[in-house]
């Protein structure tokens, strides 16, 4: 039940600790790794993605162990584009394809790597939705997005046609499917392009959607639906730690003594 891309950390943690520790390390030497593992500077997902992959490595040569876990942070989420900033993106765009890309990530909110797999027969241009097979989880799902995004599409499959079953983008010049870091360099040469000095990459468009339909009042029921969320709880947290809803709620509920 674990993307290739979930697979392929896990063992790159794996091999990190065990070039450390070596093949067979005893159950101090583990406990010492993870007390300096948790005591350093790197993110809660590393953190925490390298201690699974230990426990599951540890259970496999016969010594079963479980560590402690550490508090994960609610980090506030910030610098989220604007629509006038978005709009700057699509407007920096040279070429429909670059175009098509952002629109999609913008509009719909899909992840990094469900871009990069999504097929044309996934697009369903008549709804104004995409579908999601295999996303986060392995789970399916659909997104919505506007008929300016499918129309955006539209263009782009005109100038580069594809088959039903073909990935929607494909690099130009051999034709394989995009790769993450792909789409990364893609967004961030338009983020200069287009003059948005904040740090722009692929995820923040789904921060950005979700902040952008909150300040458009959107409920929460309907975000969950279209982050495709599978808790209700995951979606609050969301809405919850974007500063600038809050404080657009605040001036839209605040009383007027003056």
């Amino acid at each position: 039940g674990l993307q290739p891309v979930t697979v392929n950390g896990y063992i790159s943690s794996m091999r990190r600790f065990t070039r450390q520790l070596g093949e067979r390390p005893t159950h101090i030497e583990a406990e010492r790794f993870v007390e300096d593992l948790y005591l350093s500077s790197y993110s809660y997902s590393h953190k925490m993605n390298t201690v699974l992959a230990l426990e599951q490595y540890l259970a496999f040569i016969g010594t079963p162990t479980r560590f402690g876990r550490q508090k994960k942070p609610r980090p506030i989420i910030k610098d989220t584009l604007t629509e006038g900033e978005i709009a700057r993106l699509l407007y920096a765009a040279q070429t429909i394809r670059q175009k098509a890309i952002v629109a999609l990530l913008a509009y719909s909110g899909i992840r990094n790597f469900e871009l990069c797999t999504l097929r044309v027969r996934n697009v369903l241009f008549t709804q104004n939705a995409v579908r999601i097979v295999c996303g986060k989880g392995l789970k399916d799902g659909v997104s919505e997005i506007t008929p300016e995004c499918t129309q955006i599409l539209i263009e782009y499959l005109q100038k580069f046609p594809r088959e039903p079953d073909d990935f929607l983008f494909t690099t130009l010049i051999r034709g394989n499917p995009l790769a993450m870091g792909d789409v990364r360099k893609i967004v961030h040469v338009l983020a200069r392009n287009a003059r948005v000095t904040k740090r722009v990459y692929p995820h923040l468009f789904r921060h950005s959607l979700t902040s952008n339909m909150l300040l458009r009042g959107a409920d929460i029921i309907s975000l969950r639906n279209q982050l495709r969320h599978t808790l209700l709880e995951t979606t609050l947290h969301y809405a919850n730690s974007i500063i600038f809803v809050e404080r657009n709620r605040y001036q839209k509920f605040a009383p007027s003594y003056i």
